[in-house]
């Protein structure tokens, strides 16, 4: 396997806010034992979802869980332009399409316990190639493995890429910038993805200033809750999120 480096990835990977990542791995592991395939998402470009998700499988990692992390944002990968790639790499959509085997599309990292399968190129039509039979063997297969399988997805506000992933995953956990998206836009995106069939586990108040930690955010894991991301100050670090 090659390997992808995140530790010294300060573009998506956040050590500065590792406290709140353990408290949402905490909140994961209260889901159950059940709930071992989650899908990432948000209602719109730019709310984090990514950083979110990279940052989750690194501290369920490093906990000691057997842990993947799927980018399946084929259309417009933020981790693309983001990892450190040892050599030229083949990711999700060379096995979704039959190009290579799923054993070539995993790759280590220097995070114990965590593996990553990139999104690869950019397919011709993203959605078919989501639907085939492809992508739930592999979701079978990972089962039997990993602990946990962290599945990143498009907006789905922009496409519908993420209600069919979501339809094969254990559940879904919506990524939310805090004072952007509005409520209605939250439930019509969580009643999209209830429609296609999967579950509800909760949100995830994202860019969180320290000022606004007394606020209830529209739901965390099944409830109202303050869980989020502490965003820095704008003069102190340049906007990196997605």
């Amino acid at each position: 396997m090659s390997q992808i480096n995140l530790l010294t990835n300060e573009r998506i990977v956040d050590r500065t806010n590792t406290e709140y990542y353990n408290a949402l791995r905490t909140n994961i592991q209260f889901l159950g034992k059940d709930i071992k395939v989650i899908a990432l998402t948000s209602t719109s470009e730019n709310e984090g979802k990514s950083t979110v998700s990279v940052n989750i499988a690194i501290s369920l990692a490093e906990l000691g869980y057997k842990t993947i992390l799927v980018d399946a944002d084929t259309r417009k990968s933020v981790m693309a332009g983001r990892f450190k790639f040892t050599n030229k790499i083949t990711g999700l959509t060379s096995y979704l399409s039959g190009v290579a085997a799923i054993e070539d599309v995993i790759y280590e990292t220097d995070v114990e316990n965590l593996n990553i399968i990139p999104a690869g190129k950019v397919p011709p039509s993203p959605t078919s190639l989501l639907q085939n039979k492809n992508f739930n063997i592999m979701i079978d297969v990972f089962k039997e493995y990993y602990d946990y399988i962290i599945i990143d997805t498009p907006p789905i506000g922009a496409v519908i890429d993420a209600a069919i992933i979501a339809k094969k995953c254990d559940g879904f956990i919506t990524v939310v910038e805090v004072n952007k998206v509005k409520k209605k836009a939250l439930e019509r995106a969580k009643d999209q993805l209830e429609k296609a069939g999967s579950k509800f586990l909760g949100v995830i108040l994202n860019k969180v200033e320290e000022r606004d930690l007394g606020y209830g955010g529209y739901g965390s894991y099944g409830g109202y809750g303050d869980y989020g991301k502490k965003e820095e100050p704008k003069d102190k670090k340049k906007k990196r999120n997605k």
